[in-house]
């Protein structure tokens, strides 16, 4: 493999394979996730599902010491929130799950954000606003353009609607590590920075914040959160470079309409 980690065919539906089964615990997920759960429960659930009905492993177990199979951020937290029995979901609430899954040698990531009962409106354009923005950001993903050009579609449209880009994490290229070369900035100027070529796979999840984009890092050496304690969303998927264009490999059963030219036109 080359410095680009560009994937064989054969690699190429390995990591297809991992991108459903991925999809799938999202599906189950979808009924689980409600007001009086407990983040931990959520965690338990999603690591029974993987390992008992999908026979796949979930790879952030034991990544980098970490003790759990999901990050479960909840409002303020901007990413990396630990799951916890004592953090139950409420109404009102926003939280992003994101998940890995390991298949056959080859990992997929993916996260999703759900609101719990009866949000603000501040709290859904939020949310909504960077669905869009990573949506944004794939649909600029074909062999020849860059990598600066995913992230200035991004840092676009969060800025067109008064929010800002978390800058110190970002996107990763993700094969059988769960994190690989390149870097993918969710900021950035058109027609900089590392050319994409078929093959290459990589995620694309921004953070958007509804204040300032500034973060810190709790205590406990994992959570981050907003520096001014606003709310932050974020949305991912892992993404394949195709001969002229992109294939979203986490593709939930819900987004298949996203990818129509009808949906473009109108978000």
């Amino acid at each position: 493999m080359n410095s680009n980690h560009v994937k064989s065919q054969q690699e190429i539906e390995l990591m297809r394979e991992s991108g459903k089964l991925l999809a799938q615990v999202f599906s189950e997920l979808d009924r689980f996730v409600v007001a009086g759960r407990s983040t931990l429960e959520i965690n338990d659930f999603v690591e029974n599902y993987i390992v008992e009905e999908l026979q796949a492993r979930p790879s952030s177990k034991g990544q980098y010491g970490y003790e759990y199979v999901l990050n479960s951020s909840v409002n303020d937290v901007v990413c990396h929130g630990v799951p916890s029995a004592a953090k139950k979901l409420k109404s009102g609430d926003i939280v992003n799950i994101d998940i890995t899954l390991e298949k056959n040698g080859y990992i997929a990531d993916s996260s999703k954000m759900y609101l719990i009962g009866q949000v603000s409106p501040v709290a859904r354009r939020l949310v909504d606003v960077t669905y869009q923005a990573m949506w944004k950001g794939i649909e600029t993903v074909k062999p020849g353009a860059t990598l600066g050009d995913i992230g200035h579609a991004i840092q676009t449209h969060a800025r067109k609607h008064g929010f800002s880009v978390v800058r110190e994490y970002c996107g990763h290229g993700i094969g059988q590590q769960m994190h690989e070369e390149p870097q993918v900035l969710h900021f950035g100027e058109p027609k900089t920075g590392q050319a994409l070529v078929a093959g290459m796979t990589f995620t694309i999840e921004p953070m958007i914040n509804q204040g300032t984009h500034k973060t810190k890092m709790k205590k406990d050496g994992w959570t981050v959160v907003t520096r001014d304690k606003r709310l932050s969303a974020q949305w991912e998927h892992t993404i394949l470079v195709t001969q002229n264009g992109y294939e979203v490999l986490t593709l939930r059963s819900e987004e298949i309409c996203e990818i129509t030219p009808e949906f473009r036109k109108t978000n």
